[in-house]
């Protein structure tokens, strides 16, 4: 009897809640597994999906918000054993599922924080309030690679942005088995959109795209790259962040930075009643 062939698992995209395969049809090996190869057209496709679940996802109660990101806690907590086989350490996914929760419970509060009433001289009420900055592309870090991964998504999707995340091409499977994670979660899709590929390629098509409002820059190691995606996000007036040091500590109290790095702030001028 001849040994039984292995079925090896492919890993597609992200886009739109769906899985699509690259435009191009390329992918490259990553631990015995196939994972697609995104092209330029496949991280415009991404802005698109992105982009049109802006609206809903903005205009969603931030209770709700919450109680989705939660949802994803409970699912990434269910498919512990999963990560670990690839890899991931088994303190990570936890530290992960951590995360998600402590973001999740942010998302009714953070406007308190970050918003209010301001003191002004004359007969009007001052408030300002936090609004979300619209399409977000996400390079995430390499490692660590699901909690990094984590760190970076959380943050950008609790406030009500839509994001395009470009996974670490060295390790993409924790990104991709996120993807299946927030598949089968109650996110809307194309609230996250994950690519999997050389990093080159698709993020300067996401730092020059005129549709997409802030880039994060926190997993680009190579400086002359980060500078040319500076460059190209100058284009439109994107917001920047730039990549973090090596020597980042991810497990340590994230703080508020992440996310009202990717707010706006609403000021409305209002008379006081005689």
């Amino acid at each position: 009897m001849s040994e039984r062939v292995a079925v090896r698992k492919t890993y597609k995209l992200f886009i739109g809640g769906k899985f699509p395969r690259s435009e191009s049809g390329r992918s490259y090996l990553v631990q015995d597994s196939n994972v697609s190869l995104a092209s330029r057209k496949d991280a415009r496709d991404a802005v698109v999906a992105a982009r049109a679940a802006v609206k809903g996802w903005a205009g969603a109660t931030a209770y709700n918000r919450g109680q989705i990101l939660y949802r994803v806690a409970e699912m990434l907590e269910g498919r512990r054993e999963q990560f670990v086989a690839l890899g991931v350490p088994a303190d990570e996914v936890d530290a992960a599922t951590d995360r998600w929760v402590w973001y999740a419970g942010w998302s009714d509060k953070l406007p308190q924080v970050y918003g209010g009433a301001n003191p002004v001289a004359g007969p009007y009420f001052n408030l300002s309030a936090p609004e979300p900055t619209g399409v977000v592309a996400v390079v995430a870090p390499e490692a660590p690679a699901l909690l990094g991964l984590v760190s970076v998504i959380a943050p950008a999707i609790v406030t009500g942005n839509t994001v395009v995340v470009a996974a670490s091409p060295t390790a993409p499977l924790a990104a991709v088995t996120l993807a299946e994670v927030l598949a089968t979660s109650d996110l809307p899709g194309g609230v996250v959109n994950i690519l999997t590929g050389r990093l080159p390629e698709t993020v300067p098509t996401l730092a020059a795209h005129m549709d997409v409002n802030a880039i994060d820059l926190t997993g680009v190691t190579d400086p002359e790259l980060a500078a040319d995606l500076e460059v190209k996000a100058a284009e439109n007036l994107k917001r920047v962040l730039r990549p973090v040091p090596e020597t980042h500590d991810w497990s340590a109290d994230p703080g508020l930075g992440r996310m009202t790095a990717l707010l706006e702030t609403k000021t409305v001028w209002h008379p006081k009643g005689v």
